[in-house]
């Protein structure tokens, strides 16, 4: 049963509000929730927002501090920290670090950390390019062992052929899936 959730941010800034929406889903639903972001999240202002008050309602929502360093992030799969790790908005830079074993940010060592337990890692993808090269990413990572996916389908086919972007409505019931070993299908779903 899932009690401890690893919620891992990444630079996807569209998302970001949708993310906050889901954070507090899963508050009020009473999960533990840990966030965790990249750097890029942590530093960078954008169209969408100033990181700073991003960070500060990603910790107001789950009242605790945002682990956002290597050294920070590396106890989680040897303390058994979490119960799973959810990567949302997962970007393509971040699905082809996971899918090829690089580990340079807070997302990616728990990720690294948390599969190396044989703990399920969800993953909401977001990103423009999961059709185009980072299609090779994704296939690696649908066949993966302990890897999930938060159904996904083309936002904008016609302006954005290869773009996918998750249903974060079906969290929830991917993330009970995945806990079950089971992947919640359809994966590829309609906009």
């Amino acid at each position: 049963m899932i009690k401890n959730v690893g919620f891992a941010i990444t630079g996807s800034f569209c998302m970001h509000k949708k993310i906050l929406k889901v954070l507090r889903m899963l508050k009020e639903k009473e999960y533990n929730v840990i966030p965790i972001v990249t750097d890029n999240v942590f530093y960078t202002d954008t169209r969408f927002g100033k990181s700073k008050d991003f960070i500060e309602e990603v910790e107001n929502i789950t009242e605790r501090k945002v682990v956002k360093t290597i050294v920070e992030a590396e106890p989680f799969g040897p303390k058994n920290l979490i119960d799973i790790l959810i990567i949302a908005p997962c970007t393509g830079n971040t699905l082809s670090k996971i899918a090829n074993a690089i580990t340079d940010n807070a997302v990616t060592m728990v990720a690294k950390s948390h599969l190396r337990s044989n703990k399920p890692v969800l993953i909401g993808v977001s990103s423009n390019d999961a059709l185009g090269k980072n299609s090779e990413n994704l296939g690696k990572l649908i066949n993966a062992k302990n890897v999930f996916f938060i159904p996904f389908g083309q936002d904008d086919f016609i302006n954005k052929p290869n773009s996918l972007i998750s249903d974060w409505n079906l969290t929830e019931k991917a993330m009970a899936e995945a806990d079950k070993g089971k992947q919640l299908q359809p994966i590829i779903i309609s906009y």
